[in-house]
């Protein structure tokens, strides 16, 4: 098999000028393998732009053979330079072994494994080779045995970027959440919560809707953190104390924001068509909306960032691994979503607010 064109022709300039966009392979004992090569499978999706996979090439022809699927990838070594001008190579990490999906659960080899492919990715977009990132399925618990300092790809990322202000958010079913805290226990929350805390999400989510969703004046809805968004204080005062005046500061940038609303009925169709964002103050307050009308088609994106970074909405699945049953419909939407932010300006949001104190 020949490698990928290390040279642009004529008939390869317009592929040339798609995005490279690289796709880590997450955890190998999980199904990343699988979304990945059943995603990039589509004619349709691989027209969107180049490729780089961080991975193993014998898991990815492992999940092909299962799906009937013909390779249509290139191999690289992992010392080799990166040039490719169209389609998609694997960068193959040395040392890792095949055969994951035998041991389908949390390990401290997958765990290792999965940090070596990010670490390479990272390393190629702070040298300018790729455009985007995509992270296939890690499991925090690996990365946990592993060593890894970090509760999942957003906090990694934020590190390596020296990036405090980093925000997770999710776009599927019409919606587009940003999440004021994302891994954190509920009762963690109250000593971590400020008005900072709240203003970031609706910061950086109104800068992503201008710059990358071209909504010029998006409507921001910001959900409650108390039953009936405290209810005047009866349930609560966090609405009052901090959630409002960060409200009350984005509109003094500008932003057209408004809250707190209960977030029982925030999700419902009479809001989603009145508002063009939405923030939640934790993570399954945002999460579980999105789940509900995008199972199979939400896509994680990092807001913060100096580089587009999305991620499918879903986990391991180690239940799965190896069976050919993963569905690659938030991989697709993942990759779509990369190639079409990747061409379009970083959302620039604004500086920094004064330190403030935690509720």
């Amino acid at each position: 098999m020949t490698k990928p064109s290390m040279t642009i022709n004529d008939s390869d300039v317009g592929a040339a000028q798609r995005p490279l966009v690289g796709i880590t392979m997450g955890d190998p004992c999980g199904i990343g393998a699988e979304v990945i090569v059943k995603a990039l499978a589509d004619p349709d999706v691989r027209s969107l732009g180049r490729f780089v996979i961080y991975g193993v090439d014998e898991v990815l022809n492992g999940a092909a053979d299962a799906a009937n699927i013909r390779r249509y990838w290139f191999r690289l070594n992992n010392g080799d330079k990166l040039c490719i001008d169209s389609g998609v190579v694997v960068k193959d990490t040395a040392g890792d072994a095949a055969g994951f999906w035998i041991n389908a659960r949390p390990s401290a080899e997958g765990g290792a494994a999965s940090l070596r492919y990010i670490a390479a990715a990272t390393a190629d977009a702070k040298a300018g080779h790729i455009d985007a990132i995509v992270t296939a399925p890690i499991n925090k618990t690996s990365w946990k045995l592993a060593g890894g300092r970090f509760p999942g790809h957003t906090e990694l990322l934020a590190d390596e970027w020296h990036t405090k202000r980093v925000t997770m958010s999710f776009v599927g079913g019409g919606l587009r959440i940003a999440l004021a805290s994302a891994h954190l226990g509920l009762f963690e929350l109250r000593s971590k919560f400020s008005i900072g805390v709240v203003f970031q999400p609706i910061d950086l989510l109104n800068q992503a809707l201008v710059n990358w969703f071209d909504i010029p004046h998006p409507r921001i809805a910001v959900a409650g953190l108390n039953p009936h968004a405290g209810e005047g204080g009866r349930f609560g005062d966090e609405e009052a104390r901090v959630i409002e005046p960060a409200i009350q500061m984005a509109k003094n940038q500008g932003i057209d924001a408004r809250g707190p609303f209960p977030a029982d009925t925030l999700f419902t169709p009479k809001y989603r068509t009145r508002y063009d964002g939405f923030v939640a103050m934790y993570h399954d307050q945002g999460l579980i909306p999105i789940k509900m009308l995008a199972f199979d088609t939400a896509v994680n994106v990092s807001l913060g960032l100096p580089i587009v970074r999305t991620s499918p909405d879903h986990g391991t699945a180690f239940d799965i691994a190896g069976t050919n049953q993963a569905n690659p419909g938030s991989m697709k939407e993942a990759i779509r979503l990369a190639c079409q932010l990747a061409a379009r300006p970083l959302p620039s949001p604004a500086p920094p607010t004064p330190a403030t104190t935690p509720g």
